[in-house]
């Protein structure tokens, strides 16, 4: 540490006057009179002068706690450079403790710390803050929160990164060409309204553009010029089209820019604009697209979901729900309401192809119900997600019954990957025979699984018993529901199996406690799923199957189990917050993955580079990994003694 112009310790007539003062904050406010009175007795008092620096990554090891009395401090660079929402630097201020991640951590500081203005603070050495903390809990608990206010800090800064990067990709000067290709509705001159207007109600859009033999605009109608030029005029419908249509049509090329379609539509008070490249129309985009483009909304794309009448613009959504999800990160929304809402919407679009699937062939869905697994039976999707989906049917015959059921499946099951939800490389899918079984088939399952398990069933059972009924006939699941929340926990075999299944595979931390990543050409590679996710999902499972928990979710299952287990409240919060920050580090990679040519995570989406993260993210990582390991070795207490 630098040296001050003056030191001193508080004289006796000075010590209950500070404690008094050190009362009115946290977390001396929650800590007993005799405490308090311990930490400013042991305390040397500092004076630092204007611009004088107090700490720097020069200093060596920190063996003190600094508490501000007067004045403030302020952190430059390295971890404090993160810290700020304004000017990359952050302010300590009287009341405030600091370095506590250094010297907890027993090394040095990361930024450099300076004195504002005339500043007074008490410096308490290490052994003391150690000895103070083994007798009083709220002091402790003070200290032990740096993880809570690590995440705080992390999801601060993503905030900040993804709401610059949503603004920019929102700008009105992206390009025509840069929107998702979308077909316009076209006819040539000669077709009768009738026709016309009998293919904008069957696509559910607002305009018919009409054009040449070689595909160039040449006018347009408009849901809007159906009354003042069809209806009250009381034209026949077998009027052609270009009779009634507006021309010259207004039309912009791929390189302009939605700012250019604006203006285009204030000016001539057009609510339809077709794009064209080399002359021929190869889009459309409308008023109502500039608004959705600028806000995106949940209730927007579950509405166009509900209403998508094809595949063609059921695509066209699914790229609008990573859109969304880049959008909330810039909102600040935390990892569990996004994955949520991702997966809200994914059931969307998967409920609705289903319908749309089963209109087209005649199926009953009184009589089936489509099951998700996995990641999306917990609604835990990220971005980059396969499909995990089955379908319980209802059948006096189901080998006769099953052919067809499996064919809807599959066309399903298409369609989605179409969409951008690669089919399942394990084959849990729809379309497969041992994923298309009656109730009483899959319990016949379920109950084989647990009762004569074989190594291999429990992969299955890590899949197949996060299942969650999607759309159809409800009531054919809920036997099976049931049947997951009572058998497991009767058969401590099953449970001892899954236990030793989730300690398969450890944090990825080598001896010395630090991050052991992947090396290849510079990069430090980590897989933020297998490494990451995988050890709290298995955790969490492992004690709600254990207990009879009904919870599906990774954080609604540890936080009913948490109690069952007698682990401190904070203890299972923690497990929480490290499942929940690393579903964010998984999100933020994805997203970045779909902008970006990155052969790596394309191959892997949930691979991280350690090297590219801030230091607030390195640290949360390496703690979160810490906290993995806390949570196996509970698990091995529990059921390998």
């Amino acid at each position: 540490m630098t040296e001050p112009e003056a030191r001193s310790s508080p004289s006796s007539s000075l010590i209950g006057n500070l404690s008094v003062e050190l009362t009115r904050v946290l977390p001396f406010s929650r800590m007993r009179e005799q405490d308090v009175a311990a930490f400013v007795s042991a305390a040397t008092q500092l004076y630092f002068a204007p611009g004088e620096v107090v700490l720097d990554p020069s200093s060596g090891q920190v063996n003190a706690l600094l508490c501000i009395r007067q004045g403030s401090v302020t952190g430059r660079k390295g971890l404090a450079d993160t810290l700020s929402d304004t000017a990359g630097q952050f302010e300590y201020v009287a009341g405030d403790l600091f370095p506590v991640g250094a010297l907890l951590a027993g090394r040095p500081v990361t930024a450099t710390y300076t004195a504002n203005e005339d500043t007074f603070c008490l410096q308490v050495p290490a052994e003391r803050v150690q000895q103070l903390a083994e007798v009083s809990p709220p002091f402790a608990d003070f200290l032990n929160r740096r993880v809570a206010h690590m995440l705080d800090l992390s999801r601060r800064a993503v905030q900040a990164s993804w709401s610059s990067q949503a603004l920019a990709e929102q700008s009105l000067e992206k390009s025509l060409g840069q929107l998702p290709p979308r077909q316009p509705l076209v006819c040539d001159a000669g077709t009768p309204l009738r026709d016309a207007l009998q293919q904008m109600h069957d696509r559910r859009v607002g305009s018919m553009l009409v054009v040449d033999t070689l595909g160039a605009p040449q006018g347009i109608l408009t849901r809007h010029d159906i009354l003042g030029r069809v209806t009250l005029p009381q034209l026949p419908l077998h009027t052609p089209i270009g009779q009634v249509m507006s021309r010259p049509v207004h039309s912009l090329t791929v390189d302009h820019t939605l700012q250019d379609a604006a203006l285009l539509m204030s000016q001539h008070g057009l609510r339809h604009v077709p794009v064209t490249q080399a002359g021929r129309a190869v889009n459309i985009v409308s008023e109502r697209d500039l608004f959705a483009l600028q806000r995106l909304s949940l209730k927007q794309l579950g509405s166009g979901i509900r209403a998508a009448q094809d595949l063609a613009s059921l695509k066209l959504l699914a790229a609008g729900i990573r859109d969304f999800a880049r959008s909330l990160l810039g909102q600040g929304v935390q990892a569990r309401q996004l994955t949520e809402l991702i997966s809200h919407l994914n059931d969307l679009l998967t409920a609705r192809l289903l319908h749309l699937v089963a209109l087209r062939r005649g199926a009953d869905l009184s009589k089936a119900c489509w099951v998700a697994f996995g990641s999306e039976g917990r609604s835990e999707q990220t971005v980059a997600t396969d499909q995990d989906n089955g379908l319980v049917f209802d059948s006096q015959q189901p080998d006769v019954d099953r052919a067809a059921w499996m064919a809807l499946g599959a066309e399903v099951n298409d369609a989605l990957d179409a969409c951008g939800y690669p089919l399942c490389k394990g084959g849990v899918m729809a379309r497969n025979a041992d994923c298309c079984l009656t109730t009483q088939e899959w319990g016949g399952r379920f109950a084989q699984w647990v009762e004569h398990g074989a190594p291999e069933d429990l992969l299955k059972a890590s899949i197949y018993f996060d299942l969650r009924p999607l759309h159809g006939n409800v009531a054919l699941v809920q036997p099976l529901q049931e049947l997951l929340a009572n058998m497991p926990a009767r058969v401590p075999r099953f449970v001892k199996q899954m236990a030793d299944n989730a300690l398969q595979h450890g944090p990825p931390l080598n001896w010395r406690g630090a991050l052991d990543t992947r090396d290849e050409g510079g990069r430090a590679w980590l897989d933020l799923k297998l490494q990451g996710t995988a050890l709290f999902v298995d955790a969490a499972r492992l004690y709600a199957l254990a207990h009879g928990l009904p919870a599906l979710s990774t954080r609604a299952r540890l936080e009913a189990a948490a109690p069952l287990m007698r682990v401190a409240p904070q203890e299972g919060q923690a497990w929480i917050a490290g499942f929940e920050f690393l579903q964010m580090l998984r999100l933020q990679v994805q997203l970045r993955g779909t902008d970006t040519a990155n052969d790596v995570v394309e191959a892997n989406p949930n691979l991280i580079d350690v090297n590219t993260l801030n230091d607030i993210d390195r640290r949360m990582l390496k703690e979160t990994m810490r906290m993995a390991r806390a949570l196996q070795q509970r698990i091995e207490l529990d059921y390998r003694r």
